[in-house]
């Protein structure tokens, strides 16, 4: 095991590691610059089960019924080896589809080990290459490089191998009525899509193959309007693709992370818990709410020390590197003095300022 390998461990506390997902990886690089978060999932810490303990549990996530519901969705499209997914790619898409092969990848031989998973999809997907025939895989396990570390997809979704592309399939519950979707719910199916397309892609080019072997269009299946009966569309995701390869390449390495934090820091359970966690630099924003555990938590931390990341990422960005509400208004006001890189900085705050006074005593 390496430096860093034993360093996660260390963190986690003893606990095993849980793995990134799509939806994980989607959040992640829509936050490239949050050290705390990347530091965590890269570890596999339970950053739910952390915000607990420190007294800040999330608010967000499926319910259980909708968990329920999605899970009997996807086993009626796939059951009887995909029969009822080909019968509506043919019907729906006017897909020409021969006779299919199909592989559930889910179980090796009884073991579900996620090494031995992904050296079968690996297998397989290799033999597809050569062959060219038509396949599904059931389950493929995937994986993708997060800031220097490997993270293992298993996605609901299936690889599929039309006239020599592959596709992926998601398969989501939400339901599309009338022909229309949820544009948030469509969105973020996109943009885990995504994920799983990237992950595609880097394992196909790993076995020689070039990168548009893997479609950019994803098939996307829901229920129809109030029923069970699935519907499918095409899913264009080049968009979020190139979002995705762009803030992957952004996040900081993980051991450069460890190299300026503590030999003995952990975040198991105990009184030190706070403290170990505000050891990491979050980069918290209002969007954080809706995509990560630890963002209440986050939330109160960048509220205490007046942190212009919780006024929201684009006024942020506008202060360039003013991280304090205290400096910006001392650069506003002109107390106090900005140093070189900041002039520029504090001319716009200044400007807005005045135009602010200006405008309150026109109403007046």
């Amino acid at each position: 095991m390496t430096d860093t390998a034993l360093a996660l461990d260390r963190l986690r506390g003893g606990a095993p590691p849980r793995n990134h997902d799509a939806r994980t990886i989607a959040a992640l690089t829509a936050n490239p610059g949050c050290a705390r978060r990347g530091l965590m999932d890269a570890a596999g810490v339970d950053k739910d089960a952390v915000a607990r303990a420190l007294g800040f549990p999330a608010q967000f996530g499926q319910s259980q019924f909708a968990i329920t519901r999605g899970n009997a969705f996807e086993a009626q499209v796939k059951a009887d080896g995909c029969a009822e997914l080909l019968t509506l790619l043919r019907d729906r898409l006017g897909l020409q589809l021969p006779e299919v092969a199909y592989d559930d990848l889910e179980v090796v031989g009884g073991n579900e080990g996620r090494e031995l998973r992904y050296t079968r999809t690996r297998r397989l997907l290799a033999r597809a290459l050569e062959s060219g025939e038509g396949t599904l895989f059931d389950h493929p396990l995937l994986r993708l490089d997060i800031a220097g570390q490997p993270a293992y997809l298993e996605p609901d979704v299936i690889a599929f191998q039309l006239e020599g592309r592959f596709h992926v399939i998601e398969i989501k519950s939400f339901a599309v009525i009338d022909g229309q979707a949820e544009p948030d719910q469509v969105a973020a199916a996109a943009r885990q899509s995504a994920v799983y397309v990237l992950a595609l892609r880097r394992l196909l080019a790993e076995l020689g193959a070039p990168a548009d072997r893997v479609s950019h269009e994803v098939f996307l299946v829901c229920p129809e309007n109030f029923s069970n009966r699935p519907t499918a569309s095409l899913l264009d995701v080049r968009p979020q693709l190139a979002v995705l390869e762009r803030q992957l390449a952004r996040l900081t390495r993980v051991d450069r992370i460890l190299e300026e934090l503590p030999d003995d820091l952990t975040f198991a359970p105990g009184d030190a818990l706070p403290e170990a966690v505000r050891t990491v630099a979050a980069r918290y924003a209002p969007e954080c709410m809706s995509t990560c555990e630890m963002a209440f938590f986050c939330r109160e931390e960048a509220r205490a020390c007046g942190s212009t990341g919780a006024l929201g990422r684009s006024v942020r960005d506008d202060l360039g590197g003013v991280d304090s509400i205290g400096t910006a208004l001392g650069l506003a006001d002109g107390t106090i003095e900005p140093s070189p890189d900041l002039v520029e900085t504090a001319e716009q705050l200044r400007t807005a300022a005045r135009l602010r006074r200006e405008a309150l005593e026109g109403a007046a």
